[in-house]
C-alpha cells in the first residue's frame, strides 16, 4: 500500500514521471496524487523507484 502526504510533498514530480500509472500530481497544486494504492506486482519496481526517488519523503510503502 502507499501513502502519500500531501502536506510534505514539494511537487517535485519525481513520482510521477517515474511510475506515471501509479502517481500524478494535481493541476491546481502540483503535489502528488496516488492513483492506485495498490498497484499490480508489476509496477512494483518502479513503484519502489519512486518512493525512494522523492525528494521531500512524501511517500511511504507500507506491507499490506
Amino acid at each position: 500500500m502507499i501513502e502519500a502526504d500531501r502536506d510534505v510533498c514539494i511537487g517535485a514530480g519525481m513520482c510521477a514521471l517515474t511510475a506515471p500509472a501509479v502517481f500524478d500530481q494535481d493541476d491546481e497544486d502540483g503535489r502528488v496524487l496516488v492513483l492506485d494504492e495498490q498497484p499490480p506486482a508489476s509496477e512494483a519496481g518502479v513503484v519502489r523507484e519512486a518512493v525512494e526517488l522523492c525528494p521531500s519523503g512524501a511517500l511511504t510503502l507500507r506491507d499490506t
